[in-house]
C-alpha cells in the first residue's frame, strides 16, 4: 500500500478537493480540502494509513473500530472542538472529515514570544487554559468518556476571533463506561515532552482523564516558560529534574505554579482527577483538590509565607530582641 501524500487537486469521494497537505506523521496525514457541494465550505480531512496491519481479519477489525470512533466523534458538539462531518474508506484508507479550523496553533505563538524574547501574559494562557479544560470536561464526561491523548501545543489553534480549538483527533481513545477493556483507533503515544508514564505502554497502560490533565499541565507549562517540560521518562530516572515553572518565569503567580505541578505529578493518583478540579485548582486559589477530588483550604508554604512577610518578620525580630533587652537591663548596641 503507498503512502505517499495526496496531490493537490485530487478529489474524494467525488466531493473533496484536496488543496494543501497541512500536517504529516506516522499514521497519515492531514489535508485542507474544499467541499465542492457546498461552495466556500473549508475542510480538513485526516487521513489514516494502517500500513502495518498485514492480516485481513486484522485489517477488518481495525475498519471496524475507525467506524465506532468516527460515529463517536460525529456526535461532538463543543464550540472548543471543531466539528466531525463524515468519514469514509478510499484506496484503502480511512478518512475523517473536519471542520477546517483557520488561525495559529500555539506552538507558532510560542517561537514568536520566544523570538520577541518576551514571556507570554498569564492571564491571556488562562484564559485558553480555561477554554480547553471546558473542552475536556466534555469530552470526559461523553459516554464512552473521550481522551484526546495528544494535547500539545501544535494541536490547540488560537482562531482570529480569539477561541480556542482543541484540534487532531489522531489518538482518540474511547474508554467503555465497564473499564473491561478499551476500543482504540488510529495508535500513538502522544509526544514525549507531554506524555504521562502510564501512556507508554500503549493499550496495556492504563489511561483515562488525569491522563489528559498531564499533557494539558505540560502544555500550560510550555506556554508559560517558552519551554516544554522535562519528560516523565527522563523525570522517572532522575526525580527533581523538572524546574519549576517559576524559577524560569518569575512572573508566574504561585496559584498557577502549583496547579500545573499537580497536573505533571508522576502518578495518576496524585493529579486533580478532573478537568473541573483542575481548573478549580487554577481559578480558586485559596482552595486545592486532594486526590480523592476533596476540597481543602490551602494552608500557603513556608518559604511563601517568608517571601510573602519579609518585613513584617523582620520588623517582630527586632521588638521581640528590643523586648527581651529591656526585660534583661542589657544593653542593645
Amino acid at each position: 500500500m503507498s503512502t505517499a501524500t495526496l496531490p493537490a487537486g485530487t478529489i474524494l469521494q467525488d466531493r473533496f478537493k484536496i488543496i494543501a497537505l497541512i500536517g504529516q506523521g506516522g499514521m497519515g496525514a492531514v489535508y485542507k480540502a474544499a467541499d465542492t457541494h457546498l461552495t466556500g465550505r473549508m475542510c480538513a480531512i485526516k487521513e489514516i494509513l494502517p500500513s502495518l496491519i498485514s492480516h485481513e481479519d486484522d485489517l477488518e477489525a481495525y475498519q471496524q473500530q475507525f467506524y465506532q470512533e468516527a460515529s463517536i466523534l460525529a456526535q461532538l458538539d463543543h464550540p472548543n472542538l471543531p466539528k466531525v462531518s463524515d468519514y469514509f474508506s478510499e484506496n484503502g484508507r480511512e478518512y475523517l472529515v473536519m471542520d477546517y479550523v483557520p488561525g495559529r496553533d500555539l506552538k507558532e505563538i510560542i517561537d514568536e514570544a520566544k523570538r520577541r524574547g518576551e514571556f507570554l501574559p498569564e492571564d491571556q494562557v488562562l484564559d485558553w487554559t480555561r477554554q480547553l479544560c471546558d473542552a475536556l470536561s466534555y469530552l470526559h464526561s461523553r459516554t464512552p468518556p473521550v481522551l484526546h491523548r495528544d494535547i500539545k501545543p501544535s494541536n490547540i489553534k488560537l482562531t482570529p476571533s480569539g477561541h480556542i480549538k482543541l484540534v487532531d483527533f489522531g489518538l482518540v481513545k474511547l474508554l467503555l463506561t465497564d473499564d473491561a477493556r478499551t476500543v482504540t483507533v488510529m495508535q500513538g503515544r502522544g509526544t514525549v515532552q507531554y506524555t504521562p508514564l502510564e501512556q507508554y505502554g500503549g493499550d496495556t497502560g492504563h489511561t483515562d482523564a488525569r491522563s489528559d490533565l498531564y499533557a494539558l499541565g505540560a502544555t500550560l507549562y510550555h506556554l508559560l516558560t517558552l519551554q516544554p517540560p522535562t519528560d516523565a521518562r527522563q523525570r522517572f530516572l532522575q526525580p527533581g529534574s523538572l524546574p519549576p515553572p517559576r524559577t524560569i518565569n518569575p512572573a508566574i503567580s504561585i496559584s498557577t505554579e502549583r496547579a500545573i505541578m499537580a497536573a505533571l505529578a508522576m502518578h495518576p493518583d496524585d493529579r486533580p482527577p478532573s478537568a473541573e478540579d483542575f481548573s478549580d485548582l487554577l481559578f480558586n486559589p485559596g482552595e486545592i483538590v486532594t486526590p480523592g477530588g476533596v476540597y481543602l483550604p490551602e494552608e500557603p508554604g513556608w518559604r511563601e509565607a517568608i517571601s510573602a512577610n519579609g518585613l513584617l518578620l523582620a520588623l517582630a525580630l527586632f521588638l521581640l530582641l528590643l523586648s527581651l533587652g529591656v526585660s534583661l537591663g542589657a544593653p542593645l548596641l
